[in-house]
């Protein structure tokens, strides 16, 4: 399990960076360093830099989400793509969101705000990213089977 965690961990952190350097390269912005919820605009140079980042506490959320996802993928195995994929929309919007709560209320901000985007939810969740994490649901069950012999 510990193997699995680590794997979980690891794979979440990889994405994340590759995910936030696509889409700064595609927007041709980032994050305000003094304000997260502002986007300002890039020059190409900096676009091309190809400058992906996560935050250190996201490898135990992911580490964990992995895992904890593990039980609900053996419960819905048998299940049509198209619903067991809107199942994982619906978990990672949650768990995205009660974690960014969570880091809200302990820190005072989240670290990822979406304030900026058209459809947030309170900046904790974007809901234009739904297929983005329908796809990574069902990417993750592979992933599941792959690593199910590992401790």
């Amino acid at each position: 399990m510990l193997l699995r965690f680590f794997l979980y961990g690891v794979l979440g952190w990889a994405a994340e960076i590759v995910w936030t350097a696509a889409y700064e390269l595609v927007s041709g912005t980032r994050k305000d360093p003094l304000d997260p919820r502002v986007r300002v605009r890039m020059t190409p140079p900096e676009r091309w830099k190809l400058a992906g980042h996560t935050y250190l506490w996201m490898f135990p959320l992911y580490g964990m989400g992995g895992l904890a996802f593990e039980p609900c993928h053996e419960l819905i195995r048998g299940w049509a793509w198209p619903l067991r994929g809107a199942i994982w929309t619906l978990a990672i919007f949650a768990v995205e969101y009660a974690f960014g709560r969570l880091l809200r209320a302990a820190g005072g901000r989240c670290p990822w705000d979406y304030s900026y985007a058209r459809w947030h939810i309170h900046g904790l969740v974007r809901l234009d990213y739904a297929p983005v994490w329908f796809a990574f649901g069902l990417v993750m069950e592979r992933l599941h089977d792959a690593l199910r012999g590992l401790g």
